[in-house]
């Protein structure tokens, strides 16, 4: 499963509402606002794997502020993960 996030974790429950259900083998990405959850250990688990959209990390100045687990993507990796993912599960 692909669980998208779109807010900061600093204005919105959902990053904490998609931990709740989120399993080992799932997939988080972080958009938007919600490139925020990338920059400090908000409670993701380490068996996750976790990617941040480049375009919005460099929009909001996050380039050298991100966990070292969390993987960039481009607009190509992220239109990747969605065919890859299903279901997928927009979180905001």
């Amino acid at each position: 499963m692909l669980h998208i996030i779109n807010k900061s974790p600093f204005n919105s429950p959902a990053l904490s509402q998609c931990l709740r259900f989120v399993a080992p083998q799932d997939i988080i990405l972080f958009i938007e606002d919600g490139v925020y959850a990338a920059i400090e250990n908000n409670g993701l688990p380490d068996a996750i794997t976790a990617y941040a959209l480049k375009e919005d990390v460099y929009a909001r100045g996050l380039a050298d502020k991100l966990l070292g687990s969390i993987k960039v993507i481009d607009y190509a990796g992220f239109v990747d993960l969605t065919l890859a993912h299903h279901p997928i599960q927009t979180w905001s």
